[in-house]
């Protein structure tokens, strides 16, 4: 009678995900429930049958405070996960501890170390033995590691490497043809889409995901399209759009419990701002973004925050040597994540900055070596800017 009531119990966590949201109220009362069932039946030496059960509430205790980002309290969650499957010793809780790690690694700006662990849940993965998992821990696992190692990869400067997974990850969540797994790749690949500047292509994915959220009834994923769909628009020219849609979309983002993507979506949601000339609501978007890395630590977007800061400084103010300081962090930020794509995009406004200060010498000695270490990408959008950019400074 037990072993069913938490049966039961945990099989309540997956929907509630989907329809509520990783951190909404009902999923976490669900999640405590069960993992107080099992911790009963462990004093009575009762445990589940399926030693699965365990692993798949301490997911959901993950994934809550995850989406409501507790930079520290992933990570120290992740390697406890971790650990106690590398105990046990049985490849999906190993692949699962991995897929957590990396996301918290990713999350909180170990880049490099991220995309490892991706890579180990990658090599662990056996589609015919572990698709089925996807009703178990929210989304298939490799469609899920896949869209996350995509931006990991393109912030690591393999844009052609990054792009490559984010079309595999969607091909095998089509192939699956779960809902929940086709949503998190349409909307989560759409990260790397936006950084390319495949304005086109995350168009017409935020558009499927929308439409299929809605049809699910999905909060969680139609406030995350909505999110994205505005920082897209922020990146190419539509100001008020981008204002209207992202600000819509943190309301409700954050209504399922959520705030995840804070720094990103507020940086966005002020270069939005300043493009229409309302510098004063920019900066309270750009203070409210460094107050959210503070408190939560989600660091991955640190560097292109800085240069954001900058470009607003120097269009505000305009302030050439505050520019200059927030280009100099976000360059010392990109260098220490290894995070090249951020790297090369603040050498790019510090070189535009220099030349228009007749510093043309000193700006193409920064911006080559940058520019230099990249293999791949060459027709994404950074990379074609910063050839030119070259082109100008010769």
């Amino acid at each position: 009678m037990r072993r069913e009531q938490i049966n039961l119990q945990v099989a309540l966590i997956t929907p509630l995900i989907h329809v509520k949201g990783y951190a909404a109220p009902e999923t976490k009362a669900a999640v405590d429930q069960a993992r107080l069932l099992i911790e009963q039946a462990q004093v009575r030496e009762e445990p589940p049958e399926d030693p699965l059960l365990l692993f798949a509430v301490l997911y959901g205790f993950w994934v809550a405070n995850y989406v409501a980002l507790k930079g520290d309290v992933i990570r120290e969650l992740a390697a406890q996960f971790l650990a106690l499957a590398e105990r046990q010793g049985a490849t999906v809780p190993l692949m699962i501890g991995h897929r957590l790690m990396g996301m918290s690694l990713l999350t909180t700006g170990d880049i490099a170390d991220a995309r490892a662990h991706f890579d180990s849940a990658i090599a662990l993965y056996d589609p015919a033995e572990h698709r089925s998992l996807a009703t178990r821990f929210g989304q298939d696992v490799r469609v899920a590691v896949r869209s996350f190692r995509s931006l990991a990869l393109w912030l690591l400067g393999y844009p052609d490497a990054a792009l490559a997974d984010a079309g595999q990850a969607l091909k095998e969540a089509r192939e699956i043809g779960q809902a929940p797994s086709l949503m998190y790749a349409l909307v989560v690949t759409t990260f790397t889409l936006i950084h390319c500047g495949n304005s086109a292509a995350a168009t017409t994915q935020l558009d499927e995901a929308a439409a299929l959220a809605a049809e699910k009834g999905a909060l969680l994923w139609k406030a995350t399209g909505m999110t994205n769909q505005g920082c897209l628009w922020a990146s190419t020219g539509k100001a008020a759009d981008a204002i209207q849609m992202i600000t819509s979309g943190i309301t409700a983002f954050r209504s399922t419990g959520s705030t995840i993507f804070t720094p990103w979506q507020l940086s966005n949601l002020a270069k939005a701002y300043a493009e229409l000339g309302q510098f004063e609501d920019a900066w309270r978007c750009l203070d409210e973004a460094m107050m959210a890395m503070e408190t939560t630590k989600e660091t991955w977007c640190a560097a292109d925050f800085q240069r954001m800061a900058g470009e607003i400084a120097l269009s505000s103010e305009p302030n050439a040597e505050k520019a200059q300081a927030h280009f100099e962090r976000a360059l010392a930020i990109a260098s220490e994540q290894q995070a090249r794509s951020f790297e090369l995009r603040a050498a790019m406004s510090m070189a535009r900055l220099w030349r228009d200060q007749g510093k043309r010498k000193e700006a193409c000695g920064l911006l080559t070596p940058v520019y230099g270490r990249f293999t791949e990408g060459f027709d994404t959008l950074d990379l074609k800017e910063a050839k030119s950019l070259l082109n100008q400074l010769a």
